[in-house]
């Protein structure tokens, strides 16, 4: 992947969320800790990227982890709470900060690599990445695909809120119930990002 491929970043949150990351910004998971945040983790997944330390640097736990790419199986498995959920699009300028990593699948996977960024984007598969689907018959096809389309930009600590551009929902209803409590942030309706 190039960098002129790359419009934007995303964040899955619960829009309950957005308030405080209006005011604080996108916090890695020990940072948010103190601000008792909602999630859509799975436990299990939390635990695994709770092991795991990004190479020459900290714990994956202190990151910001935003996805190149948030129609993922992250979304996919979180459908049941489209109503409560959207996704923040983060400016890719954020590549430019310092000690950025990117992965070409999710960070805790067995098989995933690291670089630093913005130069580290030449790991990722654009066309996995951004494929429509993960699905494949062969099933080392299907893993290799379905962690693709979790690559991730790894921000330590803090992305400050002037890195956010909009935030993505599902429906018209949810646009105007996030509406009401975002600011001056504009809210969009992309369905397609939530499967629909």
């Amino acid at each position: 992947m190039e960098r002129h491929d790359l419009q934007e970043l995303h964040y899955i949150t619960p829009i309950c969320n957005v308030p405080s990351i209006l005011q604080h910004g996108l916090l890695s998971n020990v940072r948010a800790a103190r601000h008792r945040p909602a999630s859509v983790a799975m436990q299990e997944i939390q635990d695994r990227r709770a092991r795991v330390a990004v190479p020459g640097g900290r714990r994956l736990h202190k990151y910001v982890n935003l996805y190149i790419c948030a129609r993922n199986p992250m979304l996919y498995k979180r459908l049941d709470q489209r109503d409560q959920l959207c996704v923040l699009s983060i400016s890719p300028d954020v590549l430019d900060l310092a000690n950025v990593v990117v992965t070409d699948g999710n960070a805790s996977g067995d098989y995933v690599r690291f670089a630093a960024a913005p130069a580290g984007l030449a790991i990722v598969n654009r066309e996995l990445t951004f494929a429509e689907y993960w699905t494949d018959p062969d099933v080392i096809q299907y893993y290799r695909k379905k962690s693709a389309k979790c690559a991730e930009v790894l921000v330590p600590d803090r992305v400050d809120p002037r890195y956010l551009r909009c935030a993505y929902v599902w429906s018209e209803d949810v646009r105007q119930r996030l509406q009401a409590n975002a600011g001056a942030l504009q809210v969009v309706v992309n369905s397609h990002l939530f499967f629909a």
